[in-house]
Formats: structure tokens, C-alpha cells, sequence
């Protein structure tokens, strides 16, 4: 008797499609033990205000793809993801990020780990599904700590090496004279036209926030030193 085998081909499925997008960009908010509930809420706010400006929807939409994906990370001891990856593209799906930021619960707390908190942005852009021309990670935070985790050059050198820009918006605070723009210039900032853009805490820092992310958008630096909020700078 003969056997007749019958082969059964199933199809795999397809992969899943990268998105092209012109900027993958990792807002990384300080949320360690310096920041208060008020203050986080404010910060979040600022990044929800100036996402939301129509200064900072013009440029997106005049990027060469027309849009940008963005996720806003908090972090502290440890990291935690507050609006995962969105495509923003127009005022309507800027708005719905801005919405998305504002509620959910504080997830990162405790003391410093910088070095950890630019990895896990890294991390961040590699293991999405989705392709952007350039790769920032926009780091905020006020001051130098760094407790746990890897040190923070070595994590920013690892960072820079993968074709990632680091930007930096150290949050300045009266009374405090450590130079924290030069540190963050010469520990954290790395990649092609990266840049420092210091802003003291209160309602200055959402202005150097819409202005930090026109540039990052446009891929332009300032051409100061620091990008100051000075009138004639």
C-alpha cells in the first residue's frame, strides 16, 4: 500500500511592520527624592504644555516624515514609564499625549542612578517597532547623584556609541552653587549637536522646555554655550 503524505504549508506570520517616524525622542524626568508630588505633577504639566504649543506642532509637522515618536520616562532608584511610545504627528495627537501625562501615579522613586536611567532610555528606543531618522534621549534632573547603578560616563559613552544624542536640562535651585550645566555638559550631554539648556525650577522651566524640544525636533543646537531663557540670547 502506498503512503501518500500530504504537506501541510502554513504560513508564518508576517513581522510586524517598523513605523518611520523622523525622531524617536525619550523624555527622561527626574523623579528622585528631590523632587516633591508638586513638583512632579509641574513637570508634567510642563512637558504637557509645551508638547501642546503651537510653536512645537509646527515644527513636528515640518520635519521631513511629519511626526516624531515620543515616551516620557521618570526615574530615580528606578525608572518608570508614565506615556509609552506615541506617534505624534498634528495638535490632536500631541493633545493626547499631553492627556495621557497627566494622572497616572508616580512609579520612580528613591535616591540617583543616572547611569541606569540612560540605559533604560537606550533600551527604550531599541526594543520599539519603530525606525526614526535621528534617536534622543532628553534628560532632566537636578543634580549629580548617582547611588546605584552603572557610573554615569560609562552608561553615557555606551549611550553616544549606539547613535543616540543625549541632551541635558539641568533644573537649577536657589541657593545651590555647584555648576550643575558644566557637570551635565561634561558627564551626561553626547552624540551629534547635543546640548545643555539649564532652566530654574518654577514657571521658566516649561519655557526651556517647548524651546528644548523645538530644537531637538529641528536637530539644531543653540548657538550659545547654554541655551539661556535671558532676554537677547
Amino acid at each position: 500500500m502506498r503512503h501518500i503524505i500530504i504537506a501541510l504549508c502554513i504560513a508564518a506570520p508576517a513581522a510586524a511592520q517598523e513605523i518611520e517616524t523622523d525622531l524617536e525622542l525619550v523624555l527622561l524626568a527626574d523623579a528622585s527624592g528631590s523632587i516633591d508630588a508638586d513638583e512632579l505633577a509641574f513637570q508634567r504639566q510642563s512637558y504637557a504644555t509645551a508638547i501642546t504649543d503651537p510653536a512645537v506642532v509646527s515644527a513636528i509637522e515640518n520635519t521631513l516624515y511629519g511626526s516624531i515618536a515620543v515616551t516620557y520616562v521618570e526615574w530615580a532608584t528606578n525608572q518608570s514609564t508614565v506615556v509609552a511610545w506615541t506617534i505624534i504627528a498634528d495638535a490632536e495627537s500631541a493633545q493626547a499625549f499631553a492627556d495621557a501625562l497627566i494622572g497616572p501615579p508616580r512609579g520612580a522613586s528613591g535616591r540617583n542612578a543616572i547611569g541606569s536611567a540612560l540605559l533604560y532610555g537606550m533600551n527604550q528606543i531599541n526594543e520599539n517597532d519603530i525606525k526614526g531618522f535621528r534617536r534622543v534621549i532628553d534628560f532632566s534632573g537636578d543634580s549629580m547623584g548617582n547611588t546605584y547603578g552603572p557610573p554615569i560616563t560609562v552608561a553615557r559613552d555606551e549611550v553616544v556609541a549606539d547613535g543616540i544624542t543625549i541632551n541635558a536640562l539641568p533644573i537649577l535651585r536657589d541657593g545651590r552653587t555647584f555648576d550643575l550645566p558644566t557637570a551635565y555638559e561634561n558627564n551626561i550631554i553626547g552624540g551629534p549637536n547635543a546640548f545643555v539648556m539649564p532652566a530654574r525650577s518654577g514657571p521658566e522651566f516649561t519655557d526651556a522646555v517647548k524651546r528644548k524640544l523645538i530644537l531637538e525636533i529641528a536637530g539644531t543646537t543653540p548657538q550659545t554655550r547654554y541655551a539661556t531663557l535671558l532676554l537677547g540670547d
